[in-house]
């Protein structure tokens, strides 16, 4: 009879609460609270959603171990992000995670919020075939964008990232003069499908190498709305559809010019992307067309594991816990984490 491991995975690196329970590499449960008190301001607060998290941990552990018809004796290891992250947010997680290990006498298992969210293709049936090493990594979220090339499931090397703001946060800031709740990448996502991404002319931005950079981007466009909002009080609304479709488009050309390099450069004709921005439906469209060839293979992660969630961080947890690496309690959560970190 097969020896299954079973593993309880916490994701508390920012506004988002999640637990998992893994057998393995198969999902028995993954819960997700997201934090709507951040609406209000239009972006994160870090003490709000560290003292949400506070609240909501141990309810969300419980209700992870009821879905799965588990007790909390039945864990084998305890995996948590220890970075990057909101620092706040990541106490949290981490100190109740080393609470679990400490009670229960197993493993505690440090993983890397980043690398997780590419790792995340590993988990049982989220592909019919599972990406083959080494492959080009993009993780795009509210605070990275990145491209590596993963050697294997414990070696990163990044060779590209945003030298400003992440391509989430832009289109965050970006959705907030447009008049949107936060987040708004999504509704900038479903509006642009009713758009013309010709209409306006927004600076693709240059950058070196494979880095990438949404700073000047969110200003041009903030300049571009304000001077037509002063000429225009019903700029916004009127042009709504085509402002977001504008937008979007140089975004993703912006990312997808550098992504065909990498190709270019390294070789690599395998394509895994992670993170928030991974399920933006005119990038799929777009790298779909711009590597459309046998010779390509891309991977977009399933929806239910493109946002911050436990279950990547356990399959990420299983991988290490097959080799014996184990964390321990003196480590400290990092904010900044360095995507090569092991």
């Amino acid at each position: 009879m097969r020896n299954y491991k079973y593993i309880l995975s916490i994701e508390t690196s920012c506004d988002d609460t999640s637990v998992a329970l893994l057998r393995d590499r198969s999902v028995l449960s993954n819960v997700i609270y997201s934090q709507s008190v951040h609406q209000f301001y239009q972006g994160v607060v870090p003490e709000l959603a560290s003292r949400d998290h506070q609240k909501k941990i141990i309810p969300t552990i419980d209700h992870a171990l009821a879905l799965a018809k588990m007790k909390i004796k039945q864990v084998h290891a305890i995996a948590y992000t220890v970075g990057p992250g909101l620092i706040g947010s990541l106490l949290v997680g981490s100190s109740v995670a080393k609470s679990l290990a400490l009670s229960l006498n197993i493993p505690l298992i440090e993983v890397h919020h980043m690398q997780a969210h590419l790792l995340v293709h590993f988990i049982k049936g989220a592909h019919k075939k599972e990406p083959a090493f080494p492959f080009l990594g993009v993780t795009l979220s509210g605070g990275h964008t990145q491209i590596a090339i993963i050697k294997d499931v414990f070696t990163f090397q990044e060779i590209g990232t945003t030298l400003d703001d992440a391509i989430g946060e832009c289109f965050d800031k970006c959705g907030t003069l447009l008049g949107f709740d936060y987040p708004s990448g999504h509704l900038i996502d479903q509006l642009s499908q009713k758009g013309n991404p010709d209409r306006f002319q927004f600076p693709l931005p240059s950058t070196p190498k494979f880095h990438l950079s949404y700073s000047g981007l969110k200003t041009a466009f903030k300049n571009f709305v304000l001077k037509n909002i002063n000429e225009d009080e019903g700029f916004i609304k009127n042009n709504k559809a085509d402002l977001c479709a504008s937008l979007q488009k140089v975004m993703i050309e912006h990312l997808t010019h550098k992504i065909k390099d990498a190709v270019t450069k390294t070789g690599l004709k395998q394509i895994v992307f992670g993170g928030g921005v991974s399920c933006n439906r005119f990038l799929f469209k777009h790298c779909h067309h711009l590597f459309d060839s046998s010779e390509y293979r891309l991977f977009f992660p399933p929806k239910q594991y493109t946002t911050d969630n436990a279950a990547m961080i356990g399959i990420a947890g299983y991988f290490k816990l097959q080799k014996g690496i184990i964390g321990n309690l003196n480590t400290t959560p990092k904010a900044k984490l360095n995507l090569a970190h092991s």
